[in-house]
């Protein structure tokens, strides 16, 4: 019988505690531990419901909040305000006020002088009542003041406001008829103004125009008080937007 014995592997060497087998031997060579590769693992990312709410400070709010009450018209986002708002010149009234308050002076001259008015046109004053004669008078001055008043809505109607985001243009074409254009100061490509004539030069008024990247769209508004004034507010809000610098008022 030989002295040394062979050793089976298969058997178990010993016992653990739960009574599991155990296989390992002193005098075998222990195999190299495997380095198991990583395992790739989903990631499972929640998107938020609503987007993060930007940060407003105080004092931008209380602009925000200036600006909703003095042009409750304006559809202004949050931390939105007004640095500018741009009216027509009164010079572009000048024309039509006086043809409508010339008019009304006739209108009058003629009610107040009826027998001269009867005398100038050789009508007999026994058939002519005064009561015909008052009556188309009046309702003519009262379609000259509502025409007057018309023009006069329609033309202060147009606006043009400069925000800290973005340019808005009010346009009046009709007293029914009314179109807003809004550009945000990213788009604006250029902004200029003129002056035509000596008339502009004199009383300071002019056009400015807008021009947008992309579509190469040309915004206009005419008679615009002190052009050059605004148009330097517009190139500063403009730069500043573009660099992320607070656009001041």
């Amino acid at each position: 019988m030989n002295s040394e014995q062979s050793t089976d592997y298969d058997k178990p060497v010993a016992y653990d505690a739960n009574g599991q087998p155990l296989y390992s031997h002193p005098a075998t060579v222990q195999p190299q531990t495997q380095v198991s590769e990583p395992q790739s693992q989903a990631v499972h990312m929640v998107r938020p419901s609503e987007p993060d709410k930007q940060v407003i400070s105080d004092a931008v709010m209380l602009k925000h909040n200036r600006s909703k009450q003095v042009y409750p018209s304006l559809n202004l986002s949050d931390g939105e305000y007004v640095i500018s708002a741009v009216k027509r010149h009164p010079i572009g009234l000048f024309v039509p006020i006086s043809v409508g308050i010339f008019l009304i002076a006739i209108a009058f001259s003629a009610l107040f002088n009826f027998d001269l008015v009867i005398l100038a046109f050789q009508l007999n004053s026994n058939k002519v009542s005064i009561s015909l004669f008052i009556v188309p008078i009046i309702l003519f001055i009262l379609l000259v003041i509502v025409g007057t008043y018309v023009f006069y809505h329609i033309y202060t109607s147009n606006r043009f406001f400069l925000t800290n985001e973005c340019v808005i243009q009010e346009i009046q074409t009709g007293l029914f008829t009314k179109l807003e254009q809004t550009v945000s100061l990213s788009n604006i490509e250029d902004a200029s103004f003129t002056q035509i004539g000596i008339i502009q030069q004199i009383f300071d008024y002019g056009s400015i125009r807008l021009s947008t990247e992309g579509d190469e769209t040309t915004y206009r508004f005419s008679y615009v008080s002190n052009p050059k004034y605004h148009i330097a507010i517009l190139n500063n809000a403009v730069e500043a937007f573009r660099n992320g610098r607070p656009v001041e008022d």
